[in-house]
């Protein structure tokens, strides 16, 4: 994608100053917040989706994965679309449709219209992160390109957590529709301050050739890909013939694009930009760091509503406490990134996190609503530390022209990784559970003396040997799944420690840490 030089160097662009800055960052950030709540806020309203347009639960996990595929497919196009339309141009048409499509979703009348409109959602909405990173690194000086991100970062973890709890409270309070009406006035709001403020700001266009094979090759692996994530668990993985094709397409679809894309002149993903050890390090272990994350997000609210009792307003109150020292401590490590090697950042991250789900791994069927919520704050020092430094790694030593292009590579691979994180993490649960089941049941027998006095307790208490048995195996897939829950985060601890080590591979920034990646914006 860099084939050739733009007409004009995008250092010419001086960096906002005063008000100008200020609403820019928070325009640009409630677009991105806007964005990233609609990957998580539909999954609490699909019981009432799906009851209302009449079609079973599991036709209605299309709502979410249709905008998982769409959005994955665009995100990497967003390099090759800013060099054709210019950064500001297409952020501002990225929000605009996004607002369309949000409204279209809401005015859906079947569950037909509402998976291609939500498709659409997902496709138009894929530039927005990419641009919003780059935009906000061009409105700040180079010694504050570390409180840009922080602005950003903030934005991009805090709302993942809050899309179930808000989705949960519009439906039941409201209606489903408005989980995707409430983005229009806070679209077009964001959309107007952000050209009134950054239109004359535009970055130099060219005309580069369409890589046709190359983007219809990303489309079909991608796509396919995604589809066996999201459908794995429900069609039992590999026992199904759907998602072996799927793999094949995935596998294959991926070496005829590596090989394509490294060949071609004008290639619509820029894949040399993994030949920067920097680039690949800080990606890589942002992916994978986020896959754990993502993951463990999806598996203790799951785990508080179907085994411990807890609501879905109770369970998305047990993780709202994660955005208080994200938010608190993320200017402060946006500050001083450029003064501190990035590397110490994201190693006291991944030792916060790997801390925090160890802590989890310590809860049973007991612990009480505190104890639970005590490694959910602990976790918003993690969240603090953790995207600015990556990013600031990733991005380090990149010119100009090719930041966009590395935004939307580096986005793509964590957007990939939380789907990945998703579909591995909740068969890995049920598995387990399973497993764990099957051990507890060895245990019921006649010779077993435990056995024998809870089904006398139960017999004394009125209950036949049948209703009996099935409150003890009611007991057994509570514990099952406990002791599932626990595998699994004490697992993510030891994966977040055997991450440090990828980000020691990343070289150190000379100079301010921070300012490689802010020059590239500038």
């Amino acid at each position: 994608m860099a084939a050739s030089e733009p007409k004009a160097a995008p250092a010419a662009i001086a960096p906002l100053e005063g008000s100008a800055r200020v609403l820019g960052t928070i325009a640009l950030s409630a677009a991105t917040f806007m964005n990233v709540l609609d990957t998580s806020i539909a999954n609490v309203s699909l019981p009432a989706i799906s009851g209302d347009l009449g079609v079973s639960p599991t036709q209605g996990t299309w709502v979410i994965t249709s905008f998982g595929v769409a959005n994955a497919i665009a995100v990497p196009l967003t390099g090759f679309l800013t060099q054709r339309f210019g950064q500001v141009r297409l952020f501002m048409a990225s929000v605009l449709l996004f607002v369309l499509s949000s409204w279209l979703c809401g005015m859906a009348p079947n569950m037909t219209m509402l998976i291609a409109f939500r498709a659409l959602q997902g496709f138009v909405a894929g530039p927005m992160i990419p641009l919003s990173q780059t935009l906000l690194l061009s409105s700040y000086p180079r010694a504050k390109a570390g409180l840009a991100m922080a602005m950003w970062s903030i934005t991009t973890l805090v709302a993942p957590v809050m899309g179930p709890l808000l989705g949960g409270w519009i439906t039941d309070n409201i209606s489903w529709p408005w989980i995707f009406f409430i983005n229009v006035p806070v679209g077009l709001l964001a959309a107007s301050v952000t050209w009134s403020i950054y239109r004359k700001r535009e970055t130099p266009t060219r005309h580069v050739p369409i890589d046709a094979i190359g983007l219809g090759l990303l489309v079909a692996w991608v796509g396919a890909l995604q589809l066996m994530l999201d459908k794995g668990k429900e069609l039992d993985w590999f026992h199904s013939g759907e998602i072996i094709a799927l793999a094949v397409v995935a596998v294959v679809g991926f070496a005829f694009f590596l090989v394509w894309e490294l060949t071609e002149k004008h290639p619509v993903v820029d894949l040399s930009l993994f030949k920067r050890r920097n680039f690949w390090s800080g990606a890589l272990a942002t992916s994978v760091g986020y896959g754990l994350f993502f993951g463990n997000v999806v598996i203790l609210p799951l785990w508080l509503q179907q085994y411990m009792g807890y609501t879905a307003t109770s369970a998305g109150m047990v993780l709202a406490p994660v955005g208080l020292f994200a938010i608190v401590l993320s200017p402060m490590v946006g500050l001083t990134v450029g003064k501190v090697d990035p590397r110490y950042y994201a190693t006291m991250s991944f030792i916060v996190f790997a801390l925090v789900v160890w802590m989890r791994s310590h809860f049973t069927t007991q612990t009480d609503f505190e104890t639970i919520m005590i490694p959910t704050l602990i976790q918003g020092i993690a969240m603090a530390f953790f995207f600015i430094p990556l990013v600031t790694i990733t991005l380090s030593g990149l010119p100009p022209e090719r930041i966009p292009a590395a935004s939307g590579l580096s986005n793509f691979a964590r957007i990939t990784a939380g789907a990945m994180g998703t579909s591995i993490s909740t068969t890995l649960w049920e598995n387990r559970a399973a497993l764990h089941h099957a051990q507890l049941a060895e245990a019921v027998n006649p010779s077993s003396p435990a056995a024998s006095a809870t089904l006398s307790m139960f017999g004394n208490a009125g209950f036949s040997a049948e209703q009996a048995l099935a409150q003890i195996n009611r007991l057994a897939d509570q514990q099952s799944f406990m002791l599932a829950t626990a595998d699994l985060f004490y697992a993510s601890a030891v994966l977040f420690i055997l991450l440090i080590p990828i980000i020691w591979i990343a070289r150190p920034a000379r100079g301010a840490a921070g300012s490689d990646a802010a020059a590239g914006a500038h």
